[in-house]
């Protein structure tokens, strides 16, 4: 942003007291009135009540919210009648009303380019005729040009802080969003994480438990993995936090035989095509992740089978499982968004161009199917 725009942001914006003193410009007039220079004071006195009180009432108005309503029309309407009355009916006195109505006019009709032209000309040529009308030209030029720029300036100041205030509006809105991404990113970051990490500590301690009376070698290993695993997810979730994770589709599937063969749970893992992009292995790290963490925590099944299989463009991932047909505590069968990591697998590759899909896989099993695309470019990097 410019210094000028940050000047105007620390400036206070116009209020309604604002335009308040600019009825002092009257001041010349009220005098002659109060000396007795002008004929009928009384009516003129009135004239310049009534003045003074549409003015108010229509800067007022002008100046609130619900200026789009018929009020603040009215209201200069009647300044109007009340403006070309007194000048008329003085012979060319209270001009420099006119500067005040197209202050007026300039603070109602701001949001309207076209009509506040062509007040603004109106009033600003109804002071060069009536001044011509009555020999006084002198300084014709002067209020005629001061009469359009008053409204002009007006309308300009008050559009330029509106505009302002949008502008920081949306700045504010915009930051909101990120925020909230980020918020959003970290919740879905730290689900994967330790939904999984927490799975395979469950899974191996309940392994370490089972074997220690007979097997106290195994059970030690167990333990030591339960080790590997903590301080792995440790260092994961500091990359989590800072926003640099990069996940591996090759990790992932070593960690998934791992920790289906300690749940009893018989591994088939195949994998075909060609190598893929990092940002495309990392999706599908993600999805591997989430997908073998609900055949260990939900399904009860005997066997699960991983399948990644690469084309030039597409790459297809499936994980199926002999279970109950349950993907995850909280998915409605056949639904890919149901379950928090579901929903956040669909996300993340909903935004790659992806998609997700999982349900029951016939009368017994579930079924996790993922497709995303092969950017060419990203394949030539890393390649």
């Amino acid at each position: 942003m410019s210094g000028a725009m940050q000047r105007i942001e620390r400036m206070r914006p116009p209020d309604r007291r604002t335009f308040l003193p600019w009825l002092l410009i009257l001041t010349g007039d009220v005098i002659d009135l109060c000396r007795g220079k002008l004929p009928l004071p009384w009516l003129g006195a009135a004239g310049l009540a009534a003045f003074v009180a549409l003015y108010v009432t229509t800067v007022f108005r002008g100046l609130d919210e619900r200026r789009e309503t018929r009020a603040p029309l009215a209201s200069l309407a009647a300044l109007a009648a009340v403006t070309y009355a007194l000048t008329i009916g003085y012979g060319g006195d209270w001009l420099l009303c006119f500067p005040l109505l197209s202050l007026a006019a300039g603070i109602v009709l701001r949001g309207s380019g076209p009509r506040l032209g062509a007040a603004l000309g109106t009033l600003g040529t109804t002071v060069g005729v009536l001044m011509a009308v009555h020999n006084d030209t002198e300084d014709v030029l002067a209020i005629a040009w001061g009469t359009a720029l008053s409204g002009l300036v007006a309308a300009s100041l008050l559009n330029l802080y509106e505009t302002v205030e949008r502008l920081r509006a949306t700045r504010e809105e915009l930051a909101h969003a990120a925020v909230e991404r980020e918020r959003l990113r970290f919740s879905r970051d730290l689900h994967d994480l330790l939904g999984h990490t927490m799975s395979v500590i469950v899974v191996k301690a309940e392994a370490v438990r089972r074997l220690a009376p007979r097997d106290l070698d195994a059970a030690v290993g167990q333990a030591a993995d339960i080790e590997a695993v903590g301080r792995q997810a440790l260092t994961e979730i500091r990359e989590a936090v800072t926003g640099y994770r990069e996940g591996s589709l090759t990790t992932e599937l070593e960690r998934a035989r791992s920790l289906l063969d300690a749940s009893g749970i018989a591994t088939d893992i195949r994998q075909s095509g060609p190598p893929l992009p990092p940002q495309t292995a990392a999706l599908l790290g993600w999805v591997v992740r989430e997908g073998v963490t609900n055949v260990v925590r939900h399904s009860a099944a005997a066997r699960c089978a991983i399948e990644v299989r690469g084309e030039p463009d597409r790459v297809h991932l499936e994980i199926t499982d002999d279970g109950r047909g349950v993907g995850s505590e909280s998915a409605e069968p056949g639904s890919a968004k149901g379950g928090t990591g579901l929903k956040g697998l669909t996300e993340r590759l909903a935004a790659a161009g992806g998609a997700l899909a999982a349900g029951p896989d016939g009368k017994r099993g579930f079924r996790l199917v993922a497709e995303l695309p092969v950017d060419d470019e990203e394949e030539d990097r890393a390649a």
